[in-house]
């Protein structure tokens, strides 16, 4: 199947607008024409000049004016219909991505990379603007006046002319090696590193509180650096390889007056005459339109390259799937969690997830521990859908969470993250992302039984405080917000990732206060390092290399001589370490 130009497919977005893309293309054509009749009201000026008539000089110069004030007001017009059309093309690509991104899983979002996914939408529906706003309108204009340019030059003197066209067909051959196939490569090859070095700039910025404690420098972020690093390498490296052609180009359409001095020394040998004088300074006059239009037309040969390749970035993102959704109503028998041989691989090559069947009672709290990377959060993440299982399924209440609709299982699900984060709004606001339509009290309650009092007794403004804008809250007050906004949703089952991981001793308390109380009668999965977090679960699961490794209470597992025995002497190894 043939592949959709970058113009076809952006056109796909337009609705009726784009025959306003249309008429900007007529109205640029009309335009770059009617810009080329003042030239021949010089040649008529010049005409005069040369035979001493200075009858209806003024009138030719008025007529220039008249015409290149037409040229304006058509060129306005097209552009006029290109931004409409643009405005409206380039927000429907917005939109388009943006929902298809929110419909996606999590799963796929965080491997993707926030900065990329930024950068996509952002850039690509920028380039689209700008390409159908400005540059498509002149490429028109661009294509048309080699058109007005070729009678112009053939129609007073053919040698001339064809002398003129001589280096305008040379750069058009050293142009097409320039943009070709291995241009439309290195574009593709540029966004990409473009793509890593923003990746890798957003990890950084949220590392930066690291890196100053410690004391190091961007050296520290070696993937980052490196990025920068293989960015300037391929520049340096393009600029190189197009030093030489670009050259040339440059002196090959800069280069038609040499071509016009040489012909007129051979076509003049027998003396010359008024008539040729005469055209040879009106060619003169008029090629470095030639070389301006041919400049026009390579930038905007490779402004559509960049286009093209940021559309096949939107494609790539558009042909990810979104999990398949059941519109039936499913009743959940109870609110009971339960894996059957579940596997999950990100990248084919190693599951990370390796058979995995547990159940967890309604109404019992659940930890997994283990070695870092060993699958915790990945299981978690499957219970909530960030993603769904290669094979096996996950159930609660006996159903299978494809057959849930995706509002009930948001509503049977909350999952406090690790780093929790909050909008740039009020504390309320925050809050009310759990229940939208919840009262001020309600609000209230929620931050009061989330160990939320001394945070807000703090605030200038009480629940109405703006945060994000001078006032900032710390790692375990943050993780304390997000809590309250878990129990004003009320969910039955609930999550926590590592909820006290940046919380300070002080912090720490009031999150595991918060977290018992929002925690009363529901199914919950704790995933912690700190073991004293998890030392009350009716369960615990040690998950190590993607499986199962032990189960039981801490009682069992400690009799069990087995990895969560060593992980506990370990921990409590590290809580008594002191500096002496």
């Amino acid at each position: 199947m043939k592949k959709k130009s970058a113009l076809s497919e952006l056109l796909e977005y337009a609705d009726s607008y784009k025959y306003l893309t249309y008429a900007s293309w007529i109205l640029s054509g009309a335009s770059a024409l009617t810009a080329l009749v003042p030239f021949y009201y010089i040649w008529l000026v010049m005409k005069k000049v040369i035979e001493n008539d200075t009858t209806d000089i003024a009138l030719c110069g008025v007529g220039a004016v008249v015409f290149s004030a037409v040229s304006m007001v058509l060129y306005t017009a097209a552009l006029v219909c290109s931004h409409k059309s643009a405005f409206r093309i380039a927000s429907n690509l917005r939109k388009k991505v943006i929902s298809h991104i929110a419909a996606l899983p999590i799963g796929i979002i965080e491997s993707e990379g926030s900065g990329k996914l930024r950068k996509t939408v952002n850039e690509a529906s920028s380039a689209a603007e700008t390409f159908l706003a400005h540059q498509l309108p002149d490429k028109a204009g661009a294509m048309v006046t080699p058109i007005g340019l070729l009678v112009l030059l053939l129609i007073f003197d053919w040698r001339l002319g064809l002398l003129s066209l001589a280096p305008v067909i040379l750069g058009f051959v050293i142009m097409a090696a320039m943009t070709g196939t291995k241009m439309q490569e290195k574009i593709n090859e540029y966004q990409n590193s473009l793509d890593n070095m923003s990746n890798e700039a957003v990890e950084y910025v949220r590392g930066i509180p690291v890196v100053k404690t410690f004391g190091q420098t961007v050296f520290s972020f070696r993937r980052f650096k490196q990025t920068i690093d293989d960015y300037s390498k391929w520049t340096i490296s393009y600029t190189k390889d197009l030093r030489i052609p670009m050259i040339c180009y440059t002196a090959a359409i800069n280069g038609v007056f040499a071509f016009l001095v040489l012909g007129a020394a051979l076509f003049t040998k027998n003396g010359v005459t008024a008539s040729f004088l005469l055209d040879l300074m009106f060619y003169i006059i008029i090629t470095p339109v030639i070389s301006l239009t041919l400049t026009k037309i390579m930038y905007m040969s490779e402004n559509e390259m960049i286009v093209d390749d940021a559309l096949s970035r939107i494609n790539s993102v558009l042909e990810y799937s979104p999990l398949s959704e059941t519109k039936n109503k499913t009743a959940l028998n109870d609110y009971s969690i339960e894996l059957e041989n579940v596997v999950y691989s990100y990248d084919n090559s190693k599951n990370a997830l390796d058979g995995i069947s547990l159940k967890i009672e309604q109404g019992k709290t659940a930890a997994f521990v283990g070695p870092s990377g060993g699958g915790k959060s990945t299981l978690a993440a499957l219970i909530t859908r960030f993603f769904d299982p290669q094979s096996g399924c996950v159930k609660i209440g006996g159903v299978d969470i494809k057959d849930i609709s995706k509002e009930e299982l948001m509503n049977t699900v909350s999952f406090v993250f690790q780093n929790s984060r909050l909008i740039k709004g009020s504390i309320a606001e925050n809050v009310r992302l759990g229940r939208p339509d919840a009262t001020d009290e309600e609000v209230i309650n929620a931050l009061k039984n989330a160990q939320c009092e001394d945070i807000i007794k703090k605030l200038p403004n009480g629940i109405d405080t703006v945060i994000g804008s001078g006032i900032y809250l710390s790692g375990g007050e943050q993780q304390r917000i997000a809590i309250a906004r878990a129990m004003l949703k009320n969910s039955p089952i609930l999550i926590f990732d590592e909820a006290t991981a940046f919380a300070d001793p002080d912090n720490e308390v009031r999150v595991q206060t918060a977290i018992s109380n929002l925690a009363k009668g529901k199914t919950v999965i704790m995933i912690a390092h700190r073991l004293t977090a998890v030392k009350n679960a009716d369960i615990i699961y040690v998950i190590n290399n993607g499986k199962i490794a032990e189960y039981g209470k801490v009682k069992e597992l400690m009799e069990n001589k087995g990895i969560f025995e060593k992980m506990w002497n370990d921990y409590q190894t590290a809580v008594e370490w002191r500096v002496v």
